[in-house]
């Protein structure tokens, strides 16, 4: 089995050396020292240039080297006849969910507000509502949204979360369709998105959801950056219909030194860190994909490339 490895952040050595924890005689190639194209079975990839997977003609499976599969369906060259299997790393499930709760405990305490009165030497204590009275919203119940929705449950938040088709989950007040998201958007004072990035979400974080919530509610954008319409943030932000957002990925990466959201009083922001993938815990999935590949048994994780996740 020869493996094909490409990602400009993560350790090659890290993940090599994981893997053969699990399979001693695996050979990795990393890019550019691909070797003979023909060679090459399968591919662990992060954001590969664009052209490289359909230059393998005996590939058999691709691995997204993150939660996400957009970064490879962009590629328009993308073998679609070799199937994409998701990352499913329980450490990054984990780590999302701190993320999420980080920026929602943040929100619900007013931390933006206190931040301006510390700025302003200004003692003022603020009216804090009960966790029971904030209505926390989660774009997306897949893996991560799923998670951190119970997690933030558990705080004794309202929850309520939205997907494309109908999914239940205890002690979640479930939304699903266009008439479900503007009915969560209408029921939420935090708004949280982790959907993956597809044709229908991009943009989703636009005026007329914005202008759905209730006045003063914010958002935490821990999915994609194109999930956001910059301009749509900023403007709701001026006029006061949205009180604070917390982002951690951008169209832009990293952020241009002149972005306006750097130095914007009412948003906080993070450098694409909420989940990164850990190779220790997410080898073991990726490990059992490739043995089954070896062995011909059914992939696990399977990516609808129609639906893009």
């Amino acid at each position: 089995m020869v493996l094909l490895y490409r990602s400009s952040s993560d350790s090659a050595a890290l993940w090599l050396a994981e893997l053969r924890r699990h399979i001693p005689e695996l050979e990795m190639r990393v890019v550019p020292e691909i070797g003979n194209p023909k060679d090459i079975d399968a591919a662990l990839v992060w954001k590969p240039p664009a052209g490289l997977l359909a230059s393998l003609p005996n590939l058999k499976m691709i691995v997204s080297l993150g939660a996400g599969a957009d970064h490879l369906l962009e590629d328009a060259s993308l073998p679609r006849h070799v199937p994409v299997v998701r990352l499913v790393d329980p450490y990054m499930t984990e780590a999302m969910s701190e993320y999420v709760l980080t920026q929602v405990l943040r929100l619900h305490r007013q931390d933006f507000a206190y931040r301006a009165q510390q700025h302003a030497r200004l003692w003022r204590e603020l009216p804090q509502p009960n966790a029971s009275e904030r209505r926390v919203g989660v774009l997306g119940l897949g893996e991560l949204g799923s998670d951190a929705a119970r997690k933030l449950a558990v705080f004794g938040f309202s929850v309520g979360g939205w997907s494309r088709s109908e999914r239940r989950s205890p002690g979640i007040e479930s939304f699903h369709g266009r008439e479900g998201l503007m009915a969560l958007a209408r029921r939420s004072d935090i708004l949280v998105c982790l959907l993956p990035l597809t044709r229908e979400t991009e943009g989703i974080l636009d005026a007329r959801l914005f202008a759905a919530m209730p006045k003063g509610a914010a958002i935490v954008n821990a999915a994609r950056g194109r999930h956001l319409v910059e301009a749509d943030l900023l403007a709701a932000l001026e006029s006061g219909q949205l009180s604070a957002a917390v982002l951690d990925v951008f169209s832009e990466e990293p952020l241009s030194p002149a972005h306006p959201f750097w130095g914007h009083p009412k948003i906080i922001m993070t450098p694409h860190a909420a989940a990164a993938t850990h190779a220790p815990t997410a080898a073991v999935g990726v490990a059992e994909n490739l043995r089954r590949l070896s062995d011909g048994r059914p992939l696990i994780n399977v990516v609808d490339l129609a639906r893009g996740y």
